[in-house]
This record gives structure tokens, C-alpha cells and sequence, in this order.
């Protein structure tokens, strides 16, 4: 068994900083701004660099960790009497649970680690509670 070993400001490195990530952006909108670092179980570890706004997303498998190592983000999470808004910054982490619609609002450039679950869900509209 090998053991694979990443140094994440290389990783970072490699990326592409997207400027102007929108809900409806498309894969090749987004190339080479995100990256997979490993596959782990159902999922993978990934990093992004981007500033903007994400399309509300879902995992249906398992919790999403997602880590900020610098900027900050808002973790907007879709709950029944509405959303609800967490800042993130630099040096911390959330665990969003499986099946929560969530999304996040980016202004400025955030570097993101995430352990994420697939399959993923993805909705450029705002999803109603029970969907």
C-alpha cells in the first residue's frame, strides 16, 4: 500500500483563480480552477480558487467538510424557515451534513479544501425546502 502526499500550497499552485464563479457557470467556465487532490471513499479531496457565487448543491451519501485555508466565504444553508448564513475564514472548518442544500457567497478570492461526497446534486435555482 502506497500513501499518497500532497503539500497543498504546490496544489495550489497549479490552479487557476476563477474571478467570476456564478450559479450557472459551466464546467469549462470553472477549468482548472478546482482540482481533485485524492479520490476518498464515495468522493474525493478537492481544492478551489475562486471568488463569486455557487449554484445551491446537495450530497446525498455522506457529510461535506469543507476547510477555508485563506479568505473567507459565506456557507449559506437552505433550512425551512429559510437560510441560514456562516461566515468562514481562513483556518476554519464546517462539516455540512448529508443531504443539506447549501451554497456559498464568495466576494473576494477564497482558497478551499473540501472532502465531498458524490454523487452531488447541483440546482442553479434556490431548491425548496422538502425537494
Amino acid at each position: 500500500m502506497s500513501i499518497k502526499v500532497v503539500t497543498l500550497s504546490e496544489a495550489f499552485k497549479q490552479l487557476r483563480f476563477a474571478s467570476e464563479r456564478r450559479p450557472e457557470s459551466t464546467a469549462q467556465d470553472l477549468a482548472g480552477a478546482f482540482s481533485e487532490l485524492s479520490a476518498y471513499r464515495n468522493g474525493g479531496i478537492y481544492i478551489g480558487h475562486y471568488a463569486g457565487n455557487s449554484e445551491w448543491e446537495r450530497h446525498s451519501e455522506g457529510d461535506e467538510i469543507v476547510q477555508i485555508i485563506k479568505g473567507s466565504t459565506s456557507l449559506i444553508l437552505l433550512q425551512e424557515e429559510g437560510e441560514q448564513r456562516i461566515a468562514l475564514s481562513a483556518g476554519q472548518l464546517a462539516v455540512v451534513p448529508q443531504n443539506q442544500w447549501h451554497r456559498f457567497e464568495t466576494p473576494e478570492a477564497v482558497k478551499v479544501m473540501t472532502v465531498t461526497p458524490q454523487p452531488t446534486d447541483h440546482q442553479v435555482t434556490k431548491p425548496t425546502f422538502s425537494q
